[in-house]
């Protein structure tokens, strides 16, 4: 307008009723370049996490930013995740004779995850979770599991973590084999099996291997089944000591787990 009228800011202003304090404004905001690259630095190593755990990292590292601020430069870098709309929404009803667990070792869920190496040779992997804390005290992968695997993996991370007094399981092989049922009576651990065909009876084994999936399987390419392990067992640690966990409160699981008299990080 100025140009095209050859007048001056002042007219021009008050022509078009604006405050000529807002013409002149220049923002005091900076550029944020360096909040923005450690954002992206963050989303580049944790593919899978959204603004809210980013967010909780940069507290932890000292950024005095809250919320609001890190998801509108979420936003503008592009980093938001994709999700897949469900086709339709079923309501899941928990059975009746479960309770919610309210102790460390009172309730931990057990389940299989299907992988392979990079050769194309399949690996099956024993994921474990504390259902109240959400630690995992094993990610244990192999070319094949046996009853006898998963009571071995179950005494080893038992003497390390302690003795749960439920393990939730499905109704795969492995887990009504004699071996394992034995292992369970003489440790006074029950065994919490899901009707077939309903996943949500275990759910929480469930949202882990979901979470697993999206972050660490595919995310890697395992040479062998040694570098399948060493990889898994990263992301393990990671999980349990790094990450945010919004069901206890952004914490990571382990802060639970030393904080508990019988706690043990294994």
């Amino acid at each position: 307008m100025r140009s095209d009228w050859n007048v001056s800011i002042r007219r021009a202003c008050s022509t078009l009723l604006v405050d000529r304090a807002l013409y002149v404004y220049k923002s005091k905001r900076g550029s944020q370049a360096d909040l923005k690259q450690r954002i992206k630095e963050i989303a580049q190593t944790r593919m899978r996490y959204g603004y809210r755990r980013i967010h909780v990292l940069l507290r932890r590292e000292g950024w005095a930013v809250n919320a609001k601020r890190i998801y509108r430069l979420y936003k503008d870098l592009g980093l938001q995740l994709r999700h897949k709309t469900p086709k339709r929404r079923v309501k899941a009803k928990l059975r009746e004779d479960r309770t919610v667990a309210s102790a460390i070792n009172e309730t931990w869920a057990m389940d299989f995850v299907h992988d392979q190496l990079a050769t194309g040779r399949k690996i099956r992997i024993l994921t474990v979770v504390d259902t109240f804390s959400r630690f995992s005290p094993a990610v244990d992968p192999r070319f094949s599991y046996k009853s006898e695997d998963v009571v071995q993996t179950l005494e080893r991370i038992c003497k390390a973590n302690g003795y749960p007094k439920t393990i939730r399981v499905d109704q795969g092989s492995e887990f009504v084999s004699r071996d394992l049922d034995l292992w369970a009576y003489q440790k006074g651990v029950t065994l919490d099996f899901s009707r077939p065909g309903k996943p949500t009876d275990n759910s929480f084994i469930e949202s882990f291997n979901g979470t697993f999936r999206a972050e660490c399987l595919n995310t890697h390419w395992f040479m062998s089944l040694d570098d399948a392990r060493m990889k898994m067992e990263a992301w393990r640690r990671d999980y349990n000591e790094v990450r945010p966990h919004s069901a206890i409160g952004d914490k990571p699981p382990i802060s639970l787990l030393n904080g508990s008299p019988g706690g043990c990080a294994g």
